[in-house]
């Protein structure tokens, strides 16, 4: 290499540190200021769970893949080994949870590192200069990258798939199938939904590939034809990698044997039940894929959109909350491509991006865009390689330098964002829907309030001198117990109108989680009538996640 080149490399290396650090800082600086989401606790249970007995069984239960939760606890199961006392999640969370959340931060070095390596294989150094920031600054995915759950895992092993897949596919068997299927395997191990993403994002790589020099369209299906038997090794090697990884309990698996049981007298139950009874196969990665799998069809218990509640699902939710969630710079800087330079976007990132983006169409687990956001991750690294390769090769010089300013004020755009919105980088909504101040109107769940806000109302409390506080409370904190508040779980009382409600809440102020109200958390009697007359009060004060009222001066 030479002296030039390397320099550049040096370079680009050290822009990439500079964007890590800073957006690691702003990760670790408001894991303090957030109590835990929803999914924490149980994550943190259950991994320790794991490092104490060699058991994922608790996880496939779940449906939750093992890598991102292994990750994030095993500096607290090595600090437990060295101080020779057990940890108790529930006691302990506060010192524990830290931990958890920097660890995830493997993962969002991973997110940038190809985040770069992949804008630059599109669009040269200038591509991955200005993927770097774009994704740093992108509030959504900050605001999950400092958290210890799965979907900042599953969105850097994805890209990694989809990086080694594209530039491997002139190489050796290697470089063009076993380095890919050993990504496959990690994106599977880090969360089930790349079961059905992975092969969508290969199968649209391949397509831009085979679409280009190719005169005839039989021609092009001719090349992706081609193409089955990598992809097909691709998948083998990353279920292979993925059972291995997981293991096996070797013991029957309860549900199977009760169902066994409770076949009718007959050939059918005669020949399951020796099966069910001898099957010593479980917990296996099998039993964690089939729970998700289920959990889709079921879908989440319903969705909420602004302000409309749905039993089952929205068609159109994920293409609306983007949207609502993303940075005006992610949404507006392709469609000034699409202006200035439209073939720049015809790019492989891109063309996955928007496979999963039509693909969100049909999901109906509708609890926040974190369940897309590989999607919000492949779209940007798309953009910012044809931003760069449209400032390049663009022949006029007014879009050429119109474009490349405007690249550089959305990214000082979206990194005042990020700025302005730490810590709350879950609440984040853009300007065009009225900002983040209103945005539980719009949104719920891990879109805005996903548990995290008790710390705040904490402050609040000590504020305002508020002794007695009620919390109707949408989350699994235990730090709630420990707080001088009575927790108030509306949602599981026998309350059938608003005097029932009252008659709780009466002499106290009382804090409502904004899910609890505008969203679809629950599905119980109690909860429509509790929501509906809250709805009606006016709050007289708020956190950012909590809507307070006061009930204080309320008499019999």
């Amino acid at each position: 290499m030479d002296g030039p080149r390397r320099d550049k490399i040096r370079w680009d290396i050290s822009w990439l540190l500079l964007w890590g650090v800073a957006s690691s800082v702003w990760c670790l600086t408001a894991s303090g200021h957030l109590s835990a989401t929803f999914d924490e606790p149980t994550y943190l249970e259950r991994g320790l769970d794991h490092w104490r007995t060699g058991s994922y069984a608790g996880l496939m239960r779940l449906g939750t893949m093992p890598l991102p939760v292994d990750v994030e606890t095993l500096p607290i199961y090595l600090w437990e080994k060295y101080r020779g006392v057990p940890i108790d999640v529930t006691a302990d969370m506060e010192k524990i949870l830290p931990v958890a959340r920097a660890g995830a931060l493997v993962f969002w070095w991973l997110l940038l590192t190809y985040g770069w390596l992949s804008a630059r294989h599109i669009a040269g150094p200038w591509g991955g200069r200005l993927a770097v920031p774009l994704l740093a600054c992108e509030p959504s995915l900050l605001a999950h990258a400092g958290l210890a759950t799965t979907d900042i895992a599953i969105t850097a092993c994805l890209l990694a798939l989809v990086y080694h897949f594209r530039v491997g596919r002139d190489a050796s068997w290697l470089k063009r199938v076993l380095l890919p299927g050993l990504w496959f395997a990690a994106a599977l191990l880090a969360k089930a939904s790349a079961l059905a993403f992975a092969p969508l994002c290969l199968l649209a790589v391949e397509a831009t590939r085979g679409w280009n020099g190719v005169p005839t369209v039989s021609a092009f299906w001719g090349r992706l034809w081609a193409a089955r038997r990598d992809v097909a090794s691709i998948a083998g090697i990353g279920f292979i990698g993925l059972f291995l990884y997981v293991g096996s309990d070797w013991k029957t698996e309860r549900s199977f044997v009760e169902w066994a049981n409770g076949l009718p007298e007959g050939t059918g139950a005669t020949m399951m039940r020796p099966i069910a009874e001898n099957l010593r196969i479980f917990s296996n990665a099998g039993e964690g894929l089939v729970q998700q799998v289920k959990h889709n069809i079921r879908s989440h218990g319903g969705a909420y959109l602004m302000g409309e509640v749905t039993p089952r699902a929205f068609w159109y939710y994920f293409p609306v909350a983007l949207a609502i969630k993303l940075s005006l710079t992610a949404l507006l800087l392709p469609f000034v491509v699409l202006v200035v330079r439209p073939s720049a976007l015809l790019n492989w990132a891109m063309a996955a991006g928007l496979t999963l983006l039509l693909f969100s169409l049909t999901c109906r687990v509708q609890i926040g865009i974190r369940l897309v956001l590989p999607l919000v991750a492949l779209a940007i690294v798309g953009t910012a390689a044809a931003a760069a390769n449209a400032i390049q090769r663009s022949r006029f010089s007014v879009p050429r330098w119109g474009l490349a300013v405007g690249v550089v004020v959305g990214i000082v755009w979206t990194g005042v964002a990020a700025a302005t919105h730490w810590p709350h980088g879950l609440c984040y909504v853009n300007e065009f829907w009225g900002g983040s101040d209103r945005g539980y109107l719009l949104l719920s769940d891990s879109n805005y309030d996903w548990g995290q806000g008790l710390k705040e109302l904490a402050d609040w409390q000590k504020d305002h001198d508020a002794a007695a506080l009620d919390v109707w409370y949408f989350g699994s904190d235990p730090l709630l117990k420990q707080l001088p508040m009575r927790d108030l779980p509306l949602h599981v009382l026998p309350i059938a109108g608003a005097d029932d409600v009252l008659t709780r809440v009466r002499g106290h102020y009382l804090a409502v989680g904004t899910t609890l109200l505008y969203g679809r958390a629950t599905t119980t009697q109690a909860h429509e009538c509790s929501g509906a007359f809250l709805r009606q009060c006016k709050p007289v004060a708020r956190t950012t996640t909590f809507l307070i009222y006061d009930f204080s001066a309320v008499t019999p």
